[in-house]
């Protein structure tokens, strides 16, 4: 059974950039974001325009619409949650089958915690950097303000948590060398270990 890699991380973290690293070395890899962005072209489309009314355009949902009619709603969003989430959870799902021969694979989720996932996987790494180094690559995004990365910090689970939960840490401060390093050497503890959880 392919064992399975948690991979979380807060925003400005570099959580992408070591996924791409899994792939790098060819470790199959399992992007919850890209699906949610697919799925909102595709399968999500009528049941979230049902749903949410006026949040469809041109036969895709338009995220920001979408946003606004979830904000400040818990209720709201619960609502989106029991759409998307066994959508991704189908993927995942379909994914880990097709890959079923790779002794690794890696599920990457953003709210890996916050959602529960990381009882579907057998280990759990969080990609880390200190609090000014993160704060210093959101800043510099297009479009991002102060107030909108205090936000998304109060959704996200705080990182000395996801660090205390973590089997394996990747700190991606020192650069992208560094952190090949980091995974290579993850890879190597895990080589040869059989997959345990019954994760569906």
């Amino acid at each position: 059974m392919t064992f399975v890699i948690g991979l979380t991380g807060s925003i400005g973290m570099g959580k992408s950039a070591t996924a791409d690293l899994f792939r790098t070395l060819g470790v199959p890899v399992h992007d919850a974001d890209a699906t949610v962005h697919r799925l909102y072209r595709g399968r999500a489309v009528p049941l979230i325009g049902k749903a949410f009314p006026g949040t469809v355009a041109d036969g895709a949902v338009d995220r920001t619409k979408l946003g606004a009619a979830v904000l400040n709603s818990p209720e709201r969003m619960k609502q989106l949650e029991a759409i998307v989430h066994p959508l991704v959870r189908e993927e995942e799902e379909n994914f880990l089958a097709r890959v079923s021969a790779s002794p690794i694979a890696v599920l990457d989720i953003p709210l890996l915690f916050e959602t529960g996932g990381e009882t579907r996987c057998d280990t759990v790494l969080v990609v880390t950097a200190p609090a000014e180094v993160q704060r210093e690559r959101v800043l510099a995004r297009p479009g991002m303000t102060a107030e909108k990365f205090s936000a998304i910090l109060a959704k996200q689970m705080p990182d000395a948590e996801k660090r205390r939960r973590a089997h394996f840490l990747v700190d991606t401060s020192r650069g992208f060398s560094s952190a090949e390093v980091q995974v290579r050497s993850i890879l190597a503890c895990l080589a040869g270990r059989p997959g345990r959880r019954h994760r569906f």
